[in-house]
Formats: C-alpha cells, sequence, structure tokens
C-alpha cells in the first residue's frame, strides 16, 4: 500500500573501474616512436646531462645500441611502466619479435661480407675511420646575400643613405627580389620615396646582376642592361613575358617587329638570364637526410637493420650507484637517487622497444611491398597503416608513429616509410587493384615519351592507362598530373615549340 521513501541521508559507496593512466612515462614512449634517430640522439643526450647514472659507450659491431651494464632487481622498476609501455613480463612481449624468420638475419647485417657496401653507416662511426674527413669543411663558408649587398654598399653609401640602403637590404628576400613597395618603406622610415628610389636604383647597380628587383620583368631588365642588350625590341620582349610563357611566338615576332632568327635569339638569351640571382648567395646549408633503416637483399630473404650510427649505446652505470648509496644520505638525497635509477632503467627499456617495434613494423612494410623493392615502383601496391597493424597485432596510432619523421634506406635509394602507405586505384580488368604512386610513375613515363609533334591530352592518357589496366578517371590524371607538376596538353605543345625555336 504504502510507497518506498527515498533516502536522503549521505553515505559512502565503494566503486572498483578501470582506466587507462597516461604516466609522464608513458608519454614519453610514446613520443620516442615518433621521433627520428638523430632526434632521439638529441634526447638521449640531454637524459645523460640530466641523469649522472647513464652514460654513453661507443657502439661497436657485437653490441645492440641499447643494453645494460647490470642486470636490475625488480623493485627497481619504475611502477606501472611495464604493463603499459613494455608488456606484462617486463617487456619481453611486446618486444618479441621472430628471429629466425627470412626477414631477419640472425646476425648484425654489420658482421656478414660485403654489408658496409650495401647497408652503410653500420659500426660505431657510421663506415667512416674516427679520424676520416669531415664532410661539413667542404660546405661552402660564403657571405650571405645579405652581408653582400651591405658590404658594397658601405663602399658607395653614407650616411642617411646608407641607412635607407641597410632597410632595403634588409627586406630583399634570397632570390634577391624586394617585394615591399616602396611608399610603405618610405613611410615606415619617414623620408621622400624619392629618396628610397634612389637607394633602390644603387642597389640595382650591385652584384648579382638583377639583385633588389621588384618582379622577374625589372630583374631580366637589369641584367640585359648590363650586357648592353636591352633595345627597344628587347624591352618590348621582357614587357610581355606572359606571351612568352604560352609560346604566342607570332604575335612576339609582330610586337618586337623582327624576324624568326632574331626572335630566336632573343629567348635563348633571355633563357640565360638569371630569374633567381639572389639563390647563388647564401641561404641555410642543405642537411642530408639520414636513414633511419637499411634494407638489403641476402639469398634467404632481407636484411632490416636499425642505422647504428646516429644512436649512442646506452648504459646504466651500476656501480656509480652503489657508489652513491652506500654513503650518507637524507631521505631526500635516497628519494632522487631511486628516481634517477628508475628513470634511467626505464629509458634503456623503452628505447629497446622503440627499435624492436621499429624493426617489427617496417620488416612487415618489406613483406608487403617486396615487389618494390625487387621490381620498382610500378609494382607498389596499395597499403595502408590498418593493413600493417592488423599483420602485427598492433594499434594503427603506433604504425603512424613509428612511419612518422624516418626514412628507408635501399638498392633502389632513400624513402620516407610513409611513402609505402598509397591509395588504391581499382585495376580496369577487374584484377588487384595497383598504387597510386604506380599510377603516377605510369603517366610519367608516358609523358617523357610523348612526341613532341603529338603531345598527349589526359583523355588519351586515360585510353593508354586503360590499356595497361589502370582503370582510372580523367580527373585523376589531371589531378596526378598536376601533383608531379606537369603541365597540361596545352602548356607542353607551347614549350615543346619554344624549345624547337630556340
Amino acid at each position: 500500500m504504502g510507497e518506498g521513501i527515498l533516502s536522503l541521508a549521505p553515505r559512502l559507496d565503494l566503486r572498483q573501474s578501470q582506466s587507462l593512466v597516461m604516466t609522464p612515462q608513458l608519454q614519453q614512449a610514446i613520443r620516442l616512436l615518433a621521433l627520428s634517430n638523430l632526434e632521439v640522439e638529441t634526447f638521449i643526450a640531454e637524459e645523460i646531462e640530466r641523469n649522472p647514472l647513464l652514460e654513453s659507450a661507443a657502439s661497436d659491431d657485437d653490441g645492440p645500441v641499447v643494453e645494460r651494464e647490470a642486470p636490475v632487481e625488480a623493485g627497481d622498476e619504475p611502477a606501472g611502466v611495464d604493463s603499459l609501455v613494455l608488456g606484462d613480463s617486463g617487456g619481453e612481449a611486446a618486444l618479441d619479435v621472430d628471429f629466425a624468420t627470412e626477414s631477419f638475419h640472425h646476425d648484425s647485417p654489420a658482421d656478414q661480407a660485403g654489408m658496409d657496401g650495401s647497408l652503410g653507416m653500420t659500426g660505431g662511426s657510421g663506415g667512416m675511420p674516427e679520424d676520416g674527413p669531415d664532410l661539413d669543411a667542404f660546405a661552402d663558408t660564403s657571405l650571405s646575400l645579405a652581408d653582400h649587398l651591405l658590404h658594397q654598399a658601405g663602399e658607395v653609401l653614407g650616411g642617411h643613405e646608407l641607412f635607407v640602403a641597410q632597410h632595403l637590404i634588409d627586406l630583399i628576400d634570397e632570390a634577391g627580389y624586394l617585394t615591399t613597395p616602396l611608399l610603405d618603406i618610405a613611410n615606415r622610415l619617414g623620408v621622400p620615396l624619392v629618396e628610397v628610389e634612389n637607394v633602390l636604383g644603387v642597389i640595382q647597380t650591385f652584384d648579382p646582376t638583377g639583385v633588389g628587383a621588384r618582379d622577374l620583368a625589372e630583374c631580366l631588365a637589369l641584367q640585359a642592361k648590363e650586357a648592353d642588350r636591352y633595345d627597344p625590341c628587347m624591352a618590348r620582349l621582357i614587357d610581355n613575358l606572359d606571351l612568352v610563357a604560352r609560346g604566342d611566338l607570332a604575335r612576339l615576332r609582330r610586337m618586337c617587329e623582327v624576324d624568326d632568327e632574331d626572335l630566336a635569339d632573343m629567348i635563348r638569351e633571355l633563357r640565360d638570364y638569371d630569374p633567381k640571382p639572389g639563390c647563388k648567395f647564401g641561404g641555410e646549408a642543405m642537411q642530408a637526410v639520414i636513414p633511419d633503416l637499411f634494407v638489403a637483399r641476402r639469398k634467404q630473404g632481407w636484411a632490416i637493420e636499425i642505422n647504428a650510427a646516429t644512436l649512442p649505446r646506452l648504459l646504466v652505470n651500476r656501480s656509480y650507484y652503489v657508489e652513491l648509496s652506500a654513503g650518507p644520505q637524507d631521505k631526500a638525497s635516497k628519494a632522487w637517487l631511486s628516481d634517477m635509477l628508475a628513470s634511467a632503467n626505464w629509458l634503456v627499456k623503452a628505447l629497446d622497444q622503440r627499435q624492436r617495434t621499429i624493426i617489427k613494423v617496417a620488416s612487415e612494410i618489406v613483406k608487403q611491398q617486396e615487389a618494390f623493392f625487387l621490381h620498382g615502383v610500378a609494382h607498389l601496391k596499395p597499403m595502408t597503416l590498418k593493413q600493417v597493424a592488423d599483420a602485427i597485432e598492433m594499434h594503427e596510432s603506433t604504425v603512424s608513429r613509428v612511419t612518422s619523421n624516418k626514412y628507408l634506406s635501399c638498392a633502389r635509394g632513400l624513402f620516407e616509410l610513409k611513402y609505402f602507405f598509397t591509395s588504391a586505384i581499382q585495376s580496369a580488368d577487374g584484377g588487384d587493384a595497383v598504387s597510386a604512386e604506380a599510377v603516377k610513375s605510369a603517366i610519367r613515363a608516358l609523358i617523357a615519351a610523348e612526341d613532341p609533334k603529338a603531345i598527349l591530352s589526359d583523355d588519351t592518357l586515360v585510353d593508354m592507362l586503360n590499356a595497361k589496366g589502370f582503370g582510372i578517371a580523367r580527373r585523376t590524371v589531371a589531378k596526378y598530373r598536376e601533383a608531379m607538376g606537369i603541365g597540361s596538353s596545352v602548356q607542353r605543345r607551347r614549350q615543346k615549340a619554344l624549345e624547337g625555336v630556340t
């Protein structure tokens, strides 16, 4: 008869739930996967500076890049890290790799004859004697463009004009162009526009010829004047560079009032000028891409190796830990020392986990793309991160991190790991799908071999690709062609016409 009464009295309840806690160490382990070998090397150097129990040793061909100096008791490990990062069995389950398969070699590839030539930098010094030549010493040490111009300005200008020149030179880009409007510069400096124009005129007489130009036409005109070739005909040609680009030779002949031979000479001379005169100076030195992995063909399969030259060998100095712990310590010092040991042990394990994970992902890539490594880009298969992740029983995000910022060196060249993941193009005959990169390679080959008198249109390319077994639409051909920087059939026809004239 009576209804239940809702109790409003306070009470305590115990509830049990599970959740994944992103500890700082777990977050660091995840970040390590996405770093390249050179970035990891920088990270290790910082950790060695911070942690007195860590030290690096010269790598050799017989030992792993990362190892421990002595076993560590289970109580020294950071709580919770093994189960989240390295697996429940102290990291071994998560690091499990089948080295008996043909994808691996039982010994380090560096131990094999001829390995230095095929896999490259496998020794502690990257295949180069420690006292070998420093290639950086051969780098160009010339002045930057700005320094080169400032030196010339200091010789011919002074006082207020030199101040304006310094400001103008600071605004000149690496190609040698001044793109900021002179009126804006005059207003900013509080000087008459005519003074800025006069100073710019002086700068435009500096080496390299053409520097300080505000557009391509002015740059070419400055060079023509320097060569004493800036006559009315050349001036009209330079003023109509759009017609030159379009290959409208008939109209150019009428405008310049010259015959075919004179026009050909003018266009040839125009092409000899430098459209970016500033690029020969300064600029940042190009940095060579250092491979993170080496892949080489062997009789029993493929040898896959981490580039040990870019990873120092990391040791946990247990003897120093024992020495420090044996001395007098207060509570804070003891806790700090324990934290340093736990951090050092974790880092060694995390780096070992990183290397094994990278090798595992790379071996699956090589396995699925073996036809590419054997026969070239035309045999590159469509592949997704999920396919690799499912095959090696890892999460897709882990594979994504592993393939970021990492390069693989093989007999066919240097490739970013992301290169091997491409979308699929369905085969025209109902066969296996092909990679988008393979289609791009086929388009590039067809255009490179086209007859200058019979330029291939996109529709013709579609027909030729379909005949090769690629089921592809015209808009896709146009998209791939533009992505490769190849002009349309009209643009290529005009380009061939210009080449024929010159």
